[in-house]
């Protein structure tokens, strides 16, 4: 049976920070606009700051969905998923801001995260401020086996300048603006301030 929890502490915390890959869902206000959902991964890139607040690097793509979500109405609703052991999902449904690369709590925030894990095409950190904390059964959730990350959008980035990875930010049709219209990544791509 699913519960909710007034915080994450404790056995939620220890689930969470084991799982290797989660899932982070938004939408924009207009009941015409598009929901996303994107799976996140690599080592490092996800942190429990405390009780009530999550935070995640948000690197480089091909879209900034998430991004323009939380900038419009800030909702969003992080998921993690047993592949293994006792069958369980923990959601935390909350409040997303996007802190970007300009932004003075830019550099403190990266303090929180595995030195490796701050890589290329790094474009922004998403803080969570948790509104509700639950979790279910997960019985129909499969098993399946981690083998590790993939190293492909890492490599891929590793060979590009910061100067680079702007250029290719404002190529890009929907990273400036979703696709459905709404304020996305600032660009020009903010310079780092830390």
């Amino acid at each position: 049976m699913g519960k909710t929890y007034e915080r994450i502490d404790g056995r939620l915390r220890a689930f969470i920070e084991s799982q290797p890959v989660f899932f982070t869902a938004t939408a924009p206000l207009a009941g015409d606009g598009h929901v996303n959902l994107s799976p996140k991964g690599r080592a490092g890139t996800l942190a429990v700051l405390d009780e009530l607040t999550l935070a995640y690097l948000d690197f480089g793509g091909s879209t900034a969905e998430t991004l323009a979500h939380v900038r419009e109405n800030g909702r969003i609703t992080l998921m993690w998923c047993a592949f293994d052991g006792p069958p369980t999902v923990v959601r935390v449904h909350g409040r997303g801001e996007a802190v970007f690369r300009d932004d003075p709590r830019f550099a403190e925030l990266i303090g929180h995260f595995d030195p490796a894990a701050d890589g290329s095409a790094l474009r922004a950190v998403v803080l969570v401020h948790a509104e509700r904390v639950s979790d279910s059964c997960g019985f129909a959730v499969p098993f399946m086996d981690y083998r590790g990350d993939r190293e492909l959008h890492a490599q891929y980035f590793d060979r590009k300048t910061d100067e680079e990875f702007a250029t290719y930010c404002e190529g890009k049709e929907y990273v400036g603006t979703s696709i459905d219209g709404l304020p996305a990544l600032p660009l020009p791509l903010p310079p780092r301030t830390g």
